[in-house]
């Protein structure tokens, strides 16, 4: 069965949502985490082909990768390394419980990111 135009248009429209959400909410993360910082930590945001990296940055030792967040789902990654996120899935940022306990736990340390 072949899909008519404007049922594949409101496809990409809900795909083009989410996406959107989905960086709405990692700003909204990376504010919460520089709320939560000890004084000299700053957060960034790099956006690779398929991550949000959320990168923090002391005035003391440079710059690590904090977390990774899907840009397509949502779905936020403990780093496993400076480039790659660890297996497994730590939240769902499409989930309202998961989102809100995120960015009321987060810290700087990323102890919220080990369940």
């Amino acid at each position: 069965m072949t899909a008519t135009f404007s049922q594949f248009v409101s496809e990409m429209d809900a795909k083009n949502t989410i996406q959107l959400n989905v960086t709405k909410w990692t700003l909204m993360l990376r504010d919460a985490l520089t709320d939560a910082a000890p004084k000299g930590y700053t957060y960034e945001i790099v956006s690779g082909r398929k991550y949000h990296k959320i990168m923090m940055h002391d005035c003391w030792n440079g710059g690590s990768t904090h977390a990774f967040i899907d840009k397509k789902t949502g779905e936020v990654y403990k780093a496993a390394s400076y480039a790659s996120p660890a297996k497994g899935v730590r939240y769902d940022l499409r989930i309202i419980e998961q989102r809100e306990y995120v960015l009321a736990n987060c810290d700087w340390a990323g102890s919220y990111l080990y369940k």
